[in-house]
């Protein structure tokens, strides 16, 4: 699959138009119809970096077409307090900690320290 088309796919993947892909790159709707164009342009690196995060899918897949397409953010979790978090399921569970809003987070330590208790 060439670039183009990986950048529709992650585009409709996310659920956006062109011009919602436009606006949250700060670009026209006409670059985003050009990079999207067999023969187009090719956005610069940092622009597709940004893609990728936008649409959630993994820039080596975006910029080249391997590995996976979707991006879970689990490879961005570092080690913690020495121990490497080697479950999956902790691992989504730590990543949704540390994407969650402060109040949410509150309440997700709270129901963990009652589990503790148990």
């Amino acid at each position: 699959m060439r670039l183009a088309r990986r950048i529709r796919t992650a585009r409709q993947a996310a659920g956006f138009s062109q011009e919602i892909l436009a606006a949250k790159l700060g670009v026209t709707r006409g670059a985003v119809s050009n990079w999207e164009r067999s023969g187009g342009s090719i956005p610069a690196t940092n622009r597709l970096e940004k893609i990728a995060k936008i649409t959630n899918v993994g820039f080596e897949w975006l910029a080249t077409g391997r590995g996976h397409m979707q991006h879970d953010h689990l490879d961005d979790i570092p080690a913690v307090a020495a121990d490497l978090v080697e479950d999956p399921e902790e691992r989504r569970l730590l990543a949704g900690y540390r994407s969650a809003p402060a109040r949410t987070r509150q309440q997700m330590l709270q129901l963990a320290l009652a589990a503790l208790k148990r």
